[in-house]
């Protein structure tokens, strides 16, 4: 099985709402029926609009949701049927073939099928600084970088993914997805989001030590960082 990510964009003038619901209604099953499985949305609703001062934006216009599913191959042949789904339900698409590797897995909020999960989610698009060779970056990613954002936040699930090459032309340039889900308080508070509710000088100290990391291996002008809801089929 083969994972991939895809960023979806709603049609000029339809609201994101809108295209939210509609994606949630009827993607799932179309997905499923055309040979994807494993289903997940992440969605730019109404219940995440208070996180709307924490995106950072790359792409003009940002992707308004985000879809992940597995198949038994990604190979373009055998993926006709899941394309032509997901242009029938969006304006345009993009779409990866990444590797997974799942930090902390949400036990403490399950998905359930069909309903938006506790929380909310962090979809994070990122490109490694183009200074550094690929092979230190992700060494960085994982040797450094994991251990701070599981220490510094109050995240209950965090799950990289490793882009292994883009599956359609003109996917933007990333070399990362990232999800991680917290509290609906992070949205506003970024003591809630750093794990230090009540702590100032804590909270001084995990922002100061996760911005450092992500600086030292992040380009910040070549990400895109949405909150989303995330529903599972």
């Amino acid at each position: 099985m083969e994972k991939i990510i895809g960023a979806l964009w709603a049609a000029p003038g339809e609201p994101r709402a809108d295209f939210a619901a509609r994606l949630r209604a009827e993607l799932p099953a179309a997905l499923v029926k055309a040979g994807a499985a494993h289903i997940r949305l992440n969605l730019r609703d109404e219940d995440v609009a208070p996180a709307e001062g924490l995106v950072q934006t790359w792409q003009a216009p940002q992707q308004d949701a985000v879809v992940q599913f597995w198949m038994p191959s990604a190979n373009a042949r055998f993926r006709s049927d899941v394309d032509a789904v997901l242009a029938a339900h969006t304006h345009r698409f993009a779409l990866w073939l990444v590797a997974e590797s799942t930090i902390i897995p949400n036990t403490a909020h399950p998905p359930v099928a069909g309903a938006r999960t506790w929380g909310w989610s962090q979809a994070s698009f990122i490109s490694f600084r183009p200074d550094l060779a690929h092979d230190d970056a992700m060494a960085f990613w994982h040797s450094h970088h994991t251990r701070i954002a599981i220490e510094t936040q109050a995240n209950f699930e965090y799950v990289q993914n490793l882009i292994v090459r883009p599956l359609t032309d003109g996917a933007p340039a990333y070399d990362a997805f990232v999800e991680e889900c917290f509290s609906a308080e992070a949205m506003t508070d970024p003591a809630a989001f750093f794990d230090a509710v009540g702590n100032p000088d804590k909270l001084k100290t995990n922002l100061d030590a996760m911005m450092d990391s992500c600086g030292r291996f992040i380009d910040f002008t070549r990400i895109d960082v949405i909150p989303t809801s995330q529903f599972v089929a």
